[in-house]
């Protein structure tokens, strides 16, 4: 009898100290949830993750004053393009934190499969869904939407519409900033088209295939491509054959991106030809402001411009 009790106490003694280990388990579970969606000590319902600079400067604008919602640029907004890029740890980290991840896409994020395979659950938004894209002279896909208005306020409607579905309960808001950035966005291109109407030289030469979609869009005819991925100097036969081609096309204007001012230095006065910088909005300040994508433009606007008349 004194065996059956003192078994019976034991049994239920397991059985709450059971009970109490599952109700542990779970609330350590939620509590872990909840924190990996905190930053600062702020609560956040849903962590978007962009892939580097513009789609960060799109998704800011289409969730502004959305409560609930943060938007976090998995690389430094100074990295520039992704092309060859290779993710972090802290990349990983913070693409595990994250509900949603909006990404250019066209081959951009080469690492975009190594992120599907390790993070199965995560809702992607691409933003060059089902835009018409162009080829580079290697065949190659072009992956600079962005640089185009026009393909820009694209890439701004697929971003919308990709977190309208993911996130439902903010559709409604996602819509209503998207509509009013895509009409600053429709003014902005109108304006530079107007302003570029009469321009006298349309000829030009680019450091980078990074204008396409942005002379396409201005009537502008890019004569040759001066392509530079290797980060060490150009050779004395690089050189020579890069002076060869720009002597052939005839064009005096040289474009280049900010980063590449040396070596289009060295080139423009190799050729006698003129030198601008032109602002691919690839990059910017740490702090970056929803308007960046805007000013950039009109700075490209002025440097045309100049340039071209």
């Amino acid at each position: 009898m004194f065996k059956d009790y003192f078994y019976n106490r034991y049994h239920k003694l397991n059985l709450v100290i059971l009970a109490l280990l599952l109700i542990s388990t779970v609330f350590s579970a939620c509590s872990s949830k909840q924190d990996s969606n905190k930053t600062d000590g702020d609560d956040y319902q849903t962590i978007i993750v962009t892939s580097f600079y513009p789609m960060y400067v799109f998704t800011l604008n289409i969730v502004a004053d959305v409560p609930d919602v943060r938007v976090v640029n998995m690389t430094q907004n100074e990295a520039g393009c992704l092309h060859d890029y290779h993710l972090t740890t802290k990349d990983l980290k913070t693409l595990q934190n994250a509900d949603i991840f909006v990404y250019n896409g066209a081959g951009m994020e080469d690492f975009l499969d190594k992120v599907i395979s390790q993070l199965p659950d995560l809702k992607l938004v691409e933003a060059s869904k089902d835009i018409p894209l162009i080829e580079n002279s290697d065949g190659t896909i072009n992956p600079h939407v962005w640089v185009s208005v026009s393909g820009a306020i694209s890439q701004i409607r697929n971003i919308a519409d990709g977190l309208k579905e993911t996130d439902p309960v903010h559709a409604e808001q996602y819509e209503k900033n998207a509509l009013q950035y895509i009409e600053k966005l429709e003014a902005l291109k109108k304006k530079m088209q107007n302003e570029l109407e009469g321009i006298a030289e349309r000829d030009i030469i680019t450091f980078h295939e990074a204008f396409p979609y942005f002379a396409q869009e201005f009537g502008l005819n890019i004569a040759a491509v001066i392509e530079d991925e290797s980060g060490s100097d150009f050779s004395a036969g690089e050189l020579a054959q890069i002076i060869k081609e720009i002597e052939r096309t005839g064009v005096k204007v040289l474009f280049a991106e900010p980063h590449n001012a040396e070596k289009a230095e060295l080139i423009a006065e190799q050729t006698g030809t003129k030198l601008y910088f032109l602002n691919p909005v690839v990059s910017g300040s740490e702090d970056a402001a929803p308007d960046s994508y805007e000013k950039a433009m009109l700075e490209n606007l002025q440097v045309l411009k100049e340039a071209l008349n």
